[in-house]
């Protein structure tokens, strides 16, 4: 693992666009597994900037998105193709048939998810997966359990996830119970993992997630064992690990 310490979000944003744009340039056709929240805004607005000044070309480049709330239509104002579309793909030159996002109005959910899985596969899996980290450890949807669940499946939000989504929402009572989410499996297949993490709150996570036991109590512990994963965060959000961690990892 590779850890870059950042002052703060903006500048946690550009490394990870830096890397992110990297893969791009390195590979036009490469494809990229995308994450919503608000930890990807940041980087999804220096890529669409360099975009805009003409470094930066997605015409060739496939995006899979990480999950999609169950019972939202991709219109809805807080469904994640929404987000998708707001924050990034209408900003830049990639082709619509090249972006995909689970559908939260499959009439088979469970069919939804095998098809999904035979995507990632006809692709070849995801060169780069971007991801934040959640306050309980989940990554994508696949929140705390019993078992690391491998394939793409349909998820029970946990309260603290519904808590945490609640802001985007006019109650707590809209915020969709289920939601489609791509597995460990596909997110650990990946070439590259890019997790990006910003602020105090989620200093406690990213220690239990990159320095304490593997366990699916914390979904995010299980990418200790992938082979290139670069977390990128400020020092707030890193402030629980100690130097020598930071430093043993860092460039």
């Amino acid at each position: 693992m590779r850890i870059y310490e950042e002052a703060d979000y903006a500048a946690v944003s550009r490394r990870a666009a830096n890397l992110i744009s990297a893969e791009v340039i390195r590979r036009p056709d490469c494809v990229l597994g995308l994450a919503t929240g608000s930890s990807p805004i940041g980087t999804y607005r220096q890529l669409i900037a360099w975009h805009r000044q003409g470094d930066l070309s997605f015409k060739e480049v496939t995006t899979v998105n990480l999950d999609e709330y169950l019972c939202l239509a991709p219109n809805h104002s807080q469904s994640y193709r929404y987000f998708m579309q707001e924050e990034f793909f209408n900003h830049i030159d990639i082709k619509p048939e090249n972006t995909y996002v689970p559908d939260g109005l499959a009439p088979d959910p469970i069919e939804e998810c095998r098809k999904y899985d035979n995507l990632l596969r006809t692709l070849g899996g995801t060169d780069l997966q971007l991801l934040g980290i959640g306050h309980n450890g989940h990554i994508g949807f696949n929140e705390p359990g019993n078992e690391f669940v491998k394939s793409t499946h349909v998820v029970d939000l946990t309260p603290s996830t519904i808590e945490a989504n609640s802001r985007f929402f006019p109650s707590p009572s809209d915020v969709p119970r289920k939601a489609i989410t791509m597995g460990i499996g596909a997110i650990m297949s990946t070439r590259r993992v890019l997790v990006v993490v910003s602020g105090e709150d989620k200093a406690e996570i990213v220690r239990a997630a990159f320095m304490g036991p593997i366990t699916p109590k914390v979904p995010a512990s299980i990418l200790q064992i992938h082979g290139d994963v670069v977390l990128v965060g400020d020092t707030a959000a890193l402030s629980r690990l100690t130097e020598t961690e930071v430093k043993a990892c860092g460039f």
